[in-house]
């Protein structure tokens, strides 16, 4: 089983952790440049996405992930982190990588007094519905040709997406206990 790097700067970084540990996976809190070397997948966590991409770069982190990712490390973004690898945002800051080829707005659905909770359906994990948690999360505005929706919220707001080796999700799996979205990102990462 890989070794999964989560990005530790700040955000709910714990609870992908928890999960992880719960599902029997080594997880790897990733602060520093060295950490990564010990991961074969990275998880970027909910949080404040101008916040992580300043200690990104305070942290030199920021070169590191971005070519790693587009070598191939199996990546996957979850709410801010979503932000974070987008191509562009809809807003002028914060500056994101470019790893997933989605044009993001953030806060779309609105303020921490807006975040609602809804089960959608995700053919790639089954029949069963997911329950997606929303808290102040960004909306995918544009996906590029190479992009692959995997999830919808109604019948044209894409809400989880993936390009190759990048997962994106506008929610927070973390924040449930289905482990499923988990699990698809380590079938993605033993498959690279």
């Amino acid at each position: 089983m890989a070794h999964v790097g989560v990005l530790a700067l700040q955000g709910d970084f714990a609870e992908h952790v928890k999960l992880l540990e719960t599902m029997g996976v080594q997880a790897v809190e990733v602060r520093l440049p060295e950490d990564l070397h010990r991961i074969q997948a990275l998880i970027i966590p909910g949080g404040e996405s101008t916040t992580i991409i300043r200690l990104m770069d305070a942290f030199q982190l920021t070169k590191e992930i971005k070519g790693l990712v587009k070598d191939g490390m199996p990546t996957w973004g979850t709410c801010a982190g979503m932000i974070v690898l987008a191509k562009k945002l809809t807003e002028d800051r914060p500056k994101p990588l470019g790893l997933i080829n989605i044009h993001v707005h953030r806060n779309a659905y609105g303020r921490q007094v807006d975040s609602f909770e809804v089960d959608v359906p995700v053919p790639v994990l089954g029949e069963d519905p997911y329950h997606a948690v929303f808290i102040r999360a960004p909306a995918i505005e544009k996906i590029g040709p190479e992009v692959k929706p995997l999830a919808y919220l109604g019948q044209h707001k894409v809400i989880a997406a993936q390009e190759r080796n990048v997962l994106v999700t506008s929610f927070h799996p973390e924040l449930t206990q289905d482990p499923r979205f988990h699990s698809y990102f380590l079938s993605m990462a033993s498959e690279s």
